[in-house]
């Protein structure tokens, strides 16, 4: 039999070691160190090895990849890396909280979060004119240093009065080596404070009435305990559906995988009976709701969404790279977009800036922001359940607001798994991000009062 020669660009342990699922995914992992310079990490230098060879013969492993059939070796190329991905400890998809991974899985992760191809799940927005350029009169800070050097943190942004004071990455022993300028970093729940600014923009292009429009002219809710909602119910989490959705108890939701589905099955599957009743309204932080928001929002713009949400990311916000953001495909009616969101760790500084100038200059859109702060509602016994990084006292818009330690301060808050932070101090013009790969209680626990509160106190510099 010929020598067959498998060129399949895959990282691959044994399959003790990895989910049958991350198979696909693994192979595109190793295709994309081979291809950008990261060859160290490959076994024989990225050459295909025998991956039948590191296998026990005739185990259940060695019989599944069916190596019998590869008498002269299944060559494939193979990475050197100790990936740990084990069952309650990671997940497909996310780090899960309480896990505290190595490095060497947190350099698969990565490439899972910014680099792993999401064409398919979200639609790329081209910056078309000039982008806004900051200022630098950076300063050393380092505390900052310090923590980047231990935890999940990839970037550290601050900006204070017009300039930019603080830029650091992960050094490259820890991760920064993967890193530059133009590594998007994926969101989903900072996406809803985005979705929440697109509101206010289709809100003042007379698309939607306003933050107390009643949602009852949606075909694809009737019937649903959202249906004839005030928009501000969804906008502030409170719409009363915390018997189908609590993401803090098991850290998923009673509706199951709901970011798989369209909202149409959803609501079939769920809503659509006499049982689907609305409880008493109070906060409950979930991502069904910014999917019904933003998918509502793009119903009411029609065709003219793309336009739309290109016109405010390039002539409010002036991306310099480009944005993905929200989920297309043939079947917009059904209801799936997503607020999901990559983007470049300075875009999302200029996201912040957009927000806080929008704020300051009055606009219709600063109109906007300034009700939704307003009319934010305390989170209740809910705040208790949330990270420490994004344990707020109240939520408002999409925003979390009254942070600790900062009494009396105006901050709208942008909060994301993993320890995804940004902070906008519209009245004082102090802005801070923080892009991270991990967080949790214990290794990964950054220290959050100083990286995040310590600056709006009394500003830096």
């Amino acid at each position: 039999m010929k020598k067959i020669l498998l060129i399949i660009t895959l990282s691959l342990l044994t399959s003790s070691n990895l989910f049958a699922s991350e198979w696909f995914n693994q192979m595109k992992f190793n295709k994309w160190l081979l291809e950008n310079g990261h060859s160290q990490y490959l076994k024989n230098g990225g050459e295909p090895v025998d991956y039948c060879a590191t296998l026990k013969k005739n185990s259940a492993s060695w019989l599944h990849e069916e190596c019998g059939n590869y008498p002269e070796g299944k060559m494939i190329t193979m990475n050197n890396l100790d990936i740990k991905i084990k069952n309650k400890a990671l997940s497909g998809t996310n780090i899960a909280y309480h896990s505290n991974p190595n490095r060497d899985t947190l350099i698969y992760y990565l490439w899972k979060y910014s680099y792993r191809d999401r064409g398919g799940h979200l639609k790329e927005f081209k910056p078309t004119n000039s982008s806004y350029d900051f200022k630098f009169n950076l300063i050393e800070d380092e505390f900052v240093k310090k923590q980047m050097k231990t935890k999940g943190i990839l970037s550290y942004l601050y900006y204070q009065d017009g300039e930019v004071l603080i830029d650091e990455l992960s050094p490259k022993e820890r991760l920064g080596e993967f890193l530059n300028n133009e590594t998007k970093f994926y969101s989903m729940s900072m996406g809803k404070s985005v979705t929440s600014y697109l509101v206010g923009h289709a809100i003042c292009e007379g698309y939607i009435d306003g933050v107390d429009a009643r949602v009852n002219d949606w075909p694809i809710i009737k019937d649903s305990l959202y249906h004839d909602q005030k928009l501000i119910n969804f906008l502030n989490m409170n719409t009363g559906d915390q018997k189908y959705i609590d993401e803090f108890e098991d850290g998923t939701s009673k509706l199951g995988a709901y970011e798989d589905r369209d909202i149409e099955t959803t609501m079939r599957l769920f809503f659509r009976n006499k049982n689907a009743k609305k409880s008493k309204e109070r906060y409950n932080y979930n991502g069904f709701v910014t999917q019904l928001i933003l998918n509502y929002m793009k119903f009411k713009i029609g065709e003219d969404y793309d336009k739309f949400y290109s016109k405010v990311f390039n002539d409010k916000i002036k991306i310099k790279n480009s944005i993905r953001y929200g989920y297309t495909s043939l079947q917009e009616h059904f209801g799936n977009g997503h607020p999901n969101i990559m983007a470049t760790r300075f875009d999302y500084l200029r996201i912040a800036k957009a927000i806080m100038d929008d704020y300051q200059n009055g606009t219709c859109v600063g109109k906007y922001l300034k009700e939704i702060y307003e009319r934010r509602i305390p989170k209740g016994s809910k705040e208790k359940e949330e990270p420490l990084f994004n344990r707020t006292k109240s939520y408002g818009g999409q925003f979390h607001m009254d942070f600790p330690g900062l009494k009396d301060q105006i901050i709208f808050g942008m909060g994301g798994y993993g320890g995804n932070m940004i902070l906008i101090d519209v009245e004082n013009s102090r802005i801070l991000v923080v892009n991270s790969l991990h967080y949790n209680n214990k290794k990964y626990k950054y220290n959050h009062k100083k990286l995040l509160y310590d600056p709006f106190k009394k500003g830096k510099g």
